[in-house]
């Protein structure tokens, strides 16, 4: 018998999203866990679409970067609370702040190969309900005192605690390489790109009056959903201007001169979760659904944050994308001017100005900044780092969708490690 001749990639079509509004940390989410955020996300989505019945869904990915043990099997349990039918397979995914779009390239991949017709991407995180570990010292006795093969051995291993162990270890937004914090290694970056505050403040302004009109012409109606009160995302402020930003202090970069980066040009502490629906062409078609736009294309990096050209700014914790996007166009046989709309993730105002100068050094065309995330994205609405990508990715498709004609967006998404997720959609 001979080899079945191999298929072409079949298109992936993005057939919409839903989230709840994100919350500051330590605000109306304190108390709500990872799997009861995405559970809400994932039922409103399954309630939007009708995805109730069996086997409507092939498979269910997400992830979450702040993750409790309890968390092992963080998307089947979400799966089994939820309207989805219980019988869907899912699997955890987690490249930090990539997260949720790398779950959207999974399930993408599964559908583009035949595996599977349909599949739901996502994520969640909490920073209000982030794991507090043993203190490493306490959990050493503690497993001595399981390893003792009598009473006498267990308590003499016991009586080897003292009040310091107690003390948990606490969850720190620090590079473990490095030790300093996604806020510091940014502020190194925006020294050496020489990135400015008014342009810091600038971006961060328009973010957030962006995002509030972008509610107001209703774009969010079918992407966001209420939840513990909420039904907007708490950290926007349409009143936000470049003059009340100029008026905060510098929280990073503190110990060299001229800081420039605060809290309100720096991406807040956040709570929230986020999915969206994928399916073939011929799964869409079946149910009479126009699909909102196709991811076509996507492509990761990574740079040496430790050891390679921090100084100079090349190699800066968040540069990533900077070697991924212009990678993936040359891929694609596309520039910057085809692309009607623009996304980067903001995880920092600093570090969105230091990627569109590095894509220029790189040889790629500017980046209209009328077209740049043009219904605001991460410093007004926050940033639950495993929700960001799956947000993105649904109010790109729906942007594209909303202007009734053929479109192409370019999704950029840096991440801790030094990595970065990028991505392609187009609506033809």
């Amino acid at each position: 018998m001979s080899p079945l001749a191999p298929q072409p990639p079949r298109r992936v079509a993005v057939i919409g999203g839903a989230r709840v509004p994100f919350a500051r940390s330590d605000g109306p989410y304190a108390t709500a866990s990872n799997q009861e955020m995405l559970t809400a996300a994932l039922d409103a989505l399954v309630e939007r679409h009708g995805l109730q019945g069996p086997g409507a869904v092939g498979e269910f990915v997400a992830g979450a970067v702040l993750k409790h043990s309890r968390d092992f099997n963080l998307a089947r349990e979400t799966v089994l609370g939820s309207a989805l039918d219980p019988r869907t397979p899912a699997y955890d995914i987690q490249q930090a702040c990539g997260t949720g779009l790398q779950a959207v390239i999974a399930a993408a991949n599964k559908i583009a190969l035949g595996q599977t017709e349909s599949a739901i991407a996502g994520g969640a995180d909490t920073a209000s309900d982030a794991p507090l570990g043993v203190n490493d010292r306490l959990r050493r006795i503690l497993l001595e005192a399981r390893r003792a093969k009598t009473t006498g051995g267990r308590l003499k291993a016991l009586a080897k605690v003292r009040p310091g162990h107690l003390v948990p270890d606490i969850p720190r937004n620090a590079e473990p390489r490095t030790g300093l914090s996604m806020g510091e290694h940014a502020a190194v970056t925006a020294r050496a790109w020489g990135i400015s505050r008014e342009e810091q403040d600038v971006l961060a302004a328009a973010s957030h009056q962006r995002l509030a009109a972008a509610y107001e012409r209703g774009l969010f109606q079918d992407l966001v959903v209420p939840f513990r009160g909420l039904a907007r995302d708490q950290n926007m402020r349409p009143g936000s201007t470049v003059e009340k930003l100029a008026a905060l202090k510098p929280v990073f970069g503190l110990g060299a001169p001229g800081p420039t980066m605060t809290a309100g040009n720096s991406t807040p502490l956040t709570d929230g979760a986020a999915t969206v629906l994928l399916a073939s062409e011929e799964w869409a078609e079946a149910r009479g659904i126009e699909p909102l736009a196709y991811l076509t294309a996507y492509e990761t990096a990574a740079v040496d944050f430790v050891g390679g050209d921090v100084a100079g700014g090349e190699d800066g914790l968040l540069m990533a994308p900077a070697y991924a996007v212009p990678r993936m166009l040359e891929r694609a046989g596309l520039g910057i001017g085809d692309f009607d709309l623009v996304e980067i993730h903001e995880a920092f105002a600093s570090q969105v100005l230091a990627t569109l100068a590095a894509w220029e050094k790189r040889g790629l065309a500017p980046v209209d900044r009328a077209r740049l995330n043009v219904a605001g994205s991460s410093l007004a609405t926050g940033h639950p780092f495993a929700a960001t990508g799956a947000r993105i990715v649904a109010t790109l498709a729906t942007l594209l969708a909303e202007r009734e004609g053929p479109g192409r967006g370019l999704i950029s998404v840096c991440a801790a490690g030094g990595q970065g997720v990028t991505a392609i959609l187009e609506r033809t």
